[in-house]
């Protein structure tokens, strides 16, 4: 899945980029421009992610950089902010009067496989960091003079030049823009895209791209694309009247799931919950919403404070607050009280210096009183459910013989992702997340990381997914204490069990350095629908930080309090997410036992008794919980049949009046046609253990 369109997970985020110091902007005679703090900006590359990056990523990458080329040759003009490389391509952002469109396509095309057939040589340089703002000052280009701040102290300032083209950049190119074939370049859309990611902020131009090694391996992406955009969910989602979106009423991103997607939610959960349940696994149920204290204590503000939703700020207390204040209040009056009843006694006149005194003190007692003594609490709605599961935890006192302790709960988060980053049910504000917390010891971790494996495998299997890769990322030993937390041997310690049980399993991964979350080492969870496209669903992380800042401790055999170690495991996502990769995944035509309409009884004519044949096999289905509905009207058959297929209904039982005769019904399957009369009752049982072992 294109980066664009990936759900946050729970990581920590990275403080936002200061830009460049204001002693070299007033050094240079810039004004600095009035830029708004990142909000979700595209992370920025480290050096060790792009040493591993692979040939293809390199090829595209380069091509970005023959974009702006050809870009600033058709409109010397544009201003420049960034150019990476992605999952499906590439692209640049620019800033410029004229309004890019597909009909300028074909011309930005041309000029590009001008600039391979010049077979320009990317060179390297280096400047510091004055030498680079007044490179970028001196052409005007602010976007750039900005994302020098991206670039940390320390780390060298490099960039690339390709004919005439200079930019900002760390690499990695391909040697020469000859390397890269004309014919396998294909410019694909323009889009909206604020610098940043913040809409305060200017609006560029996006020109998206994609760039394959040969015209074959282009082609082959664009027939998948188009298949991709015939089973796109949102198409179907709304052929289907699975869901839908009211921006007007309810607002952006937030799904209103319609009976049919319902029923989809509902399998997911069942699925879900039988399965955790067989794992050992409890159930929980938390609040939308937790004060601010919550969100501090697990670090997640402010870091993530742009990604959750503005606070709720209300005046109340607690009790032990409540106390505090009535105590308070109770001592002004007292004092309010000797205050008043001294000054009655005095003389304004003979004792006027004490009296003055006493005067000002009881002005002072009763402005102290007319202050408001109700503090403001904040709230937030909850945007990930990790804390509360640790607030679960921490109520009760917890010994070794209570680990491991798997709590799961369908939680709904929200988060604040801006409106030009909504998309479909991929990318939302109000999810549903399939998510537990394990809570163990060391010695238990690797069994229950095995578990956690072991569930996907099952859930892959289920679903028909073939190919998936799981994405294992790990720390940098250099970072320890600023990017990770630091804790070396237990950094080492869950690394090497995560990666033999990884081993052990047999499970398709890949290993990337320095891309951990803060508190341990992740995995991000890669699938491959049925027409190849890419999704990642889901996030496990290993946690050895935060529960310790919550101080959750269990009694151990020693009779010491010990930290437990925390897996974060959502193997279904969200049902947003998860439920629009099924759509895509099955285009629509869903097995049995996920299928919202799963059985439709059908009629070749309205014959009152074959009517009340067909009404008592539907009753019988409906007894057995099947989402059955007939059809026993007076159309013909062939024209049923059709509404049937159109609504994607997975079986079809057809009845005339010699299946009445015989007491069996004629099966249809959706998209494979008649497979024949069957007695009723074996139809009825095929149905029923096809749902309950959900086949596929």
């Amino acid at each position: 899945m294109q980066n664009d369109e990936s759900q946050p997970d729970e990581s920590q985020p990275q403080p936002p980029n200061p830009g460049p110091s204001p002693e070299l902007v007033n050094r240079y005679g810039l004004v600095p421009p009035d830029f708004e703090a990142a909000k979700t900006d595209v992370q920025r590359k480290t050096l060790d992610q792009r040493a591993q990056i692979d040939e293809l990523a390199r090829l595209r990458h380069s091509c970005a950089h023959i974009l702006a080329t050809a870009v600033l040759r058709l409109w010397p003009d544009a201003l420049l902010d960034i150019g990476p490389w992605t999952e499906d391509g590439f692209y640049y952002d620019f800033d410029l009067k004229h309004r890019f469109s597909p009909d300028d396509f074909p011309k930005i095309e041309e000029e590009m496989r001008k600039v391979t057939k010049e077979n320009q040589v990317f060179e390297k340089s280096i400047k510091t960091r004055e030498e680079a703002l007044a490179y970028f000052a001196g052409k005007g280009q602010k976007f750039k003079v900005e994302r020098l701040g991206d670039i940390p102290e320390g780390e060298v300032i490099s960039f690339y030049q390709n004919g005439e083209f200079v930019d900002l950049c760390a690499g990695p190119h391909v040697m020469r823009t000859g390397n890269v074939k004309p014919s396998g370049i294909k410019m694909l859309k323009v889009a909206s895209a604020y610098f940043r990611g913040n809409e305060k902020n200017p609006q560029l131009q996006r020109l998206y791209g994609t760039a394959f090694k040969n015209k074959e391996e282009l082609d082959k992406w664009v027939t998948m694309q188009e298949e991709a955009k015939k089973r796109d969910h949102r198409k179907i989602g709304a052929e289907m009247g699975l869901f839908a979106f009211d921006a007007e009423y309810v607002g952006p991103g937030l799904a209103l799931w319609l009976p049919k997607g319902t029923v989809l939610v509902e399998e997911l959960e069942r699925l879900a919950k039988e399965t955790e349940f067989q794992a050992g696994y409890v159930r929980v149920k938390t609040p939308h919403l937790a004060k601010e204290k919550m969100y501090k204590t697990s670090g997640h503000l402010p870091y993530y404070a742009d990604s959750m939703f503005p606070p709720m700020e209300l005046g109340e207390l607690d009790g032990e607050e409540r106390q505090q204040l009535e105590a308070e209040i109770s001592n002004l009056r007292a004092k309010e009280a000797m205050h008043s009843f001294e000054l009655s006694q005095l003389h304004p006149v003979n004792d006027i210096a004490r009296f003055l005194s006493v005067s000002d003190s009881l002005k002072s007692v009763r402005q102290d009183l007319e202050k408001p003594k109700m503090p403001v609490t904040r709230y937030y709605l909850k945007a990930m459910n990790c804390p509360h599961h640790h607030r679960i935890f921490a109520a009760e006192p917890r010994s070794y013989r209570d680990l491991p302790l798997r709590l799961a709960e369908y939680g709904t988060n929200y988060r604040y992702e801006q409106s030009g980053e909504l998309f479909g049910l991929m990318r939302v504000r109000a999810l549903n997340m399939n998510d537990a917390h394990l809570y163990c010891t060391a010695e238990q971790f690797a069994e229950e990381f095995r578990a956690v494996n072991d569930m996907y495998l099952k859930y892959f299997k289920i679903f028909g997914i073939e190919k998936y890769q799981m994405r294992f990322s790990t720390h940098d030993p250099a970072r320890l204490g600023q990017k990770f937390v630091n804790e070396p041997e237990l950094w080492k310690k869950t690394e090497d069990m995560v990666r033999q049980v990884l081993i052990d399993s047999g499970i398709n991964y890949v290993e990337v350095a320095n891309e951990a979350a803060f508190y341990g080492p992740k995995i991000d969870v890669q699938v491959w629908s049925a027409i190849g496209r890419e999704f990642t669903i889901a996030t496990n992380q290993v946690d050895f930080a935060v529960p310790a800042r919550f101080g959750l401790t269990y009694r151990d055999r020693d009779n010491t309090d010990k930290t437990p170690l925390c897996i974060h495991r959502a193997p279904l996502g969200t049902h947003e997410r998860f439920i629009g990769f099924l759509i895509e995944h099955y285009a629509g035509n869903f097995p049995l036992w996920l299928a919202p309409e799963q059985v439709r009884v059908l009629t070749l004519n309205d014959d009152a008794a074959l009517v009340d044949y067909a009404k008592a096999i539907t009753a019988e289905l409906r007894a057995n919980f099947v989402r059955v509905e007939g059809d026993y009207g007076a159309d013909p058959v062939k024209a049923k049949i059709s509404d049937a297929e159109h609504a994607r209904v997975h079986t079809m039982l057809v009845i005339g009046g010699r299946d009445m005769e015989a007491g069996a019904v004629s099966v249809r399957l959706h998209g494979k046609g008649n497979i024949g009369a069957k007695p009723k009752a074996e139809a009825i049982a095929d149905i029923l253990a096809s749902i309950r072992e959900r086949r596929a």
